[in-house]
């Protein structure tokens, strides 16, 4: 409803007789009465009075404003504002001017500016910066941390060689039990065949023996362990292993049991890519039957069993790493290159490679004394005895293993004389196929090294003959003269 100024209500109430005058001064007032509309609209704390019928004033009334009028005419007067409501005219508008702001919110809008809004470059050389600095700080910490290991080494090393309990240590060290200890340490596995000099009588008897047989080749090594006399034919030459590659089999197998890598008791499944023909019994067993590993190696050793064998090599690793155990030991020509049967003859050995390691066995360096013990015993039960043992006294005993294939026939073992003495004795021969005449060649050098090691040495005949030599009557030129009636 629109509200009417007093000045209306004056003029709506004067007499229409009046005339022209009273029109003229009503709009005279009106005009007026709208600068007045206009100034108060301006100026909005300015207060209206309420007209009566006649024109005066009454009581003066500040009536509430409007707040949206308010609002709209104070944004009418700021230089800036458009009323989006007026109609738009095609005459160009004034640019805008920039509001200046306080300058309390000038200074805030610099600080966001130069915190949240920074240009990239600006914080990239911010976050360079700290990165630099970290990596600094954690340079200078290694290098104090290294610096503070380096300090505290040097004077551990002072502290130990001050420290009483080291001098006594070293004073130990010097005693002659430690220097054995060193040496024996120290020994290297192609060292264990102590050698002094050769047995040429003995070598003239089994080169006149091998001379006999047409078509065989012997190679021979036999070496006294009390004197390191020692004989020796064809010792470095290849010859196929047979049978007899089942003795470093044997040794590799004690020392995993030294290690722990195999008990005694474990059980081992018989497969069928292991099963092997030729000598033994387990070929014949069921498959998936279980074995102990000692019966496994014993029955390897005592009736040549090739399954047990090939058991035995597949359960440490396979003939590669057995090769490479073999050759540690300094054993250059024993390799394994079949499982058994190997019929062909692929797996090879040599004399020498033999008694290098039947010398390792009884010096105890590839193994514990127990485990020696054991292997010892298991070759001491090796049924067939037609080679070596055939040459041999009587009281005599040893340790072995026998091979036997169409191209070679051997033997190699450890021999304890009744009179204490002890040797290593290897005997090879290679032949055409299935000769007999090699395992007589075998036996005949078997018994020509026994009883060529049985003749008393030089020590032997001190040890045991007394001399007894008495002094001779005074004057008696007789007795003086022939010593040997002084004997009895």
């Amino acid at each position: 409803m629109k509200q009417l100024s007093a000045t209306e209500l004056k003029v709506s109430k004067t007499p229409v007789s009046e005339g022209k005058t009273t029109a003229r001064r009503e709009s005279r007032l009106s005009d007026s009465s709208q600068q007045k509309v206009q100034n108060k609209s301006r100026n909005p704390s300015i207060s209206r009075s309420a007209s009566t019928a006649n024109g005066k004033v009454r009581k003066k009334v500040d009536l509430p404003l409007n707040p949206q009028v308010v609002n709209r005419n104070a944004r009418a007067n700021q230089p800036n504002y458009t009323n989006k409501n007026a109609p738009q005219n095609n005459v160009e508008r004034e640019p805008l001017r920039r509001v200046q702001l306080p300058q309390e919110a000038t200074e805030k809008q610099r600080i966001i500016e130069r915190t949240v809004i920074a240009p990239r470059p600006q914080r990239e050389k911010r976050r360079n910066h700290r990165i630099n600095t970290l990596t600094k700080s954690l340079l200078y910490a290694s290098r104090v941390l290294i610096f503070g290991v380096g300090i505290a080494a040097i004077a551990g090393t002072v502290l130990s060689v001050l420290d009483p309990t080291n001098r006594i240590k070293a004073e130990d060290a010097q005693t002659p039990v430690a220097q054995e200890e060193v040496t024996e340490v120290a020994v290297v596995p192609g060292s264990a065949l102590q050698m002094t000099q050769e047995m040429s009588s003995l070598k003239t008897t089994v080169e006149q023996l091998a001379a006999k047989q047409k078509n065989l080749l012997p190679g021979v090594f036999f070496l006294d362990l009390d004197t390191g006399a020692y004989l020796e034919i064809n010792g470095n030459s290849t010859f196929a292993s047979a049978s007899m590659i089942k003795v470093p089999v044997l040794v590799a197998f004690f020392q995993d049991v030294d290690a722990g890598k195999i008990r005694l008791d474990e059980r081992l499944t018989l497969k069928k890519e292991l099963v092997g023909g030729g000598s033994g019994d387990m070929q014949y067993k069921p498959l998936g039957t279980k074995f102990t590993a000692l019966e496994t190696a014993t029955k390897m050793i005592t009736i040549s069993d090739n399954t047990a064998t090939n058991l035995l090599i597949e359960r440490m690793g396979g003939a590669a790493a057995l090769n490479e155990r073999f050759l540690s030991w300094g054993l250059p020509a024993t390799q394994i290159r079949n499982l058994l049967p190997d019929l062909e003859g692929t797996n090879t050995t040599s004399p020498r490679d033999l008694a290098q390691l039947m010398a390792l066995i009884d010096d105890g360096k590839l193994m514990s004394l127990r485990s020696r013990d054991r292997l010892l015993d298991i070759m001491r039960g090796t049924v067939t005895n037609t080679l070596l043992p055939r040459g041999l006294g009587e009281g005599a005993r040893i340790a072995h293993k026998t091979g036997d294939i169409g191209s070679l026939v051997g033997d190699v073992g450890l021999v304890d004389m009744p009179s204490g003495k002890r040797y290593i004795a290897v005997a090879m021969v290679k032949r055409p196929h299935n000769d007999g005449r090699a395992q007589e060649l075998i036996r005949q050098i078997s018994r020509a090294a026994y009883q060529e090691l049985s003749k008393p040495n030089v020590d032997q005949i001190m040890r045991t003959t007394p001399f007894v030599t008495t002094n001779p009557p005074a004057g008696n030129s007789a007795t003086t003269s022939n010593p040997q009636s002084t004997t009895n």
